[in-house]
């Protein structure tokens, strides 16, 4: 399967809980930090709700 390389680029001091939750979900635990995960609808999902906290490299 094709991998998605997924950065965070702003702070998650003030984002609601279920957004913070979604990064730590994510293995997104402080800036700029990234990870490489498996492309899935569910990952596009999770992408999805914190877009406006990270950037994805495909």
């Amino acid at each position: 399967m094709a991998t998605i390389k997924i950065q965070q680029t702003r702070s998650r001091i003030h984002a609601p809980k279920d957004q913070k939750r979604t990064l730590d979900a994510l293995g997104l635990t402080k800036l700029y930090h990234t990870v490489e995960k498996e492309d899935s609808p569910v990952l596009r999902g999770m992408i999805r709700k914190v877009a406006h906290l990270v950037t994805v490299t495909e």
